[in-house]
């Protein structure tokens, strides 16, 4: 079975996709992360993003596992990088990183070899539109962009970063605008998604609204 969680950044879903998965027993997808560990590289190497040969370098001689507990940490090439592609510039690098088309060709195709053959909760911007649009259950998250900005002041100010809401909010606005208006593969709504909004909603209540909704559909 897969169950497809998207929304934009800030709405909850990589944290409901863990407890959901973890909920269901089934595996966690965290596709975002995987951007983000690509973005990761490509400034660990300082490769320029236009040009795609080097790109495509970096993507052919990179390698993804999730393991830990409940496989929710990310290695790369054998690292664990779960805390790495969480800083700032991480952030600030990974929606030019996703727009690339050969990025997300080729992280696609990993998703769904990941996926094939087990119940799984996968979780980022395309997923029910674009890598399993034939997904068994689809849900897209949304909240109010202030307490998306919020959420995301209290994440690195746990990690000692130093910014301000108003520059989040900011930053938040501009990863909208890039996602939703990209060429390839944009964020958006699939038709037959069931929209949640989380404005209100603490993590336990929205990863309970979709457990009961996969639920009772299996019962």
């Amino acid at each position: 079975m897969v169950i497809t969680i998207d929304g934009p950044a800030g709405s909850g879903k990589s944290t409901t996709a863990k407890y959901a998965a973890k909920k269901l027993g089934f595996f966690h997808i965290n596709t975002g992360a995987m951007y983000r560990g690509i973005a990761l590289k490509c400034i660990q190497e300082k490769i320029n993003l236009t040009d795609l040969t080097e790109v495509n370098h970096i993507l052919n001689q990179t390698e993804f596992k999730f393991g830990g507990e409940n496989g929710t940490d990310l290695f790369m090439d054998g690292l664990n990088i779960s805390s790495a592609i969480t800083t700032i510039e991480v952030t600030g690098t990974v929606s030019r990183v996703s727009a690339i088309p050969q990025v997300r060709k080729k992280l696609v195709q990993y998703q769904r070899n990941m996926a094939e053959g087990i119940d799984v909760v996968l979780e980022g911007r395309d997923i029910g539109t674009v890598v399993f649009p034939d997904a068994d259950y689809k849900f897209f998250l949304i909240a109010d962009i202030h307490e998306r900005a919020k959420r995301r002041l209290k994440e690195l100010k746990e990690k000692g970063a130093v910014v301000s809401l108003a520059e989040l909010t900011e930053e938040l606005e501009e990863r909208d605008r890039k996602d939703s208006t990209r060429e390839h593969s944009p964020l958006k709504k699939a038709e037959d998604a069931m929209e949640i909004d989380t404005t209100s909603l603490n993590i336990t209540q929205q990863v309970n609204r979709i457990v009961e909704i996969v639920n009772k559909s299996i019962k």
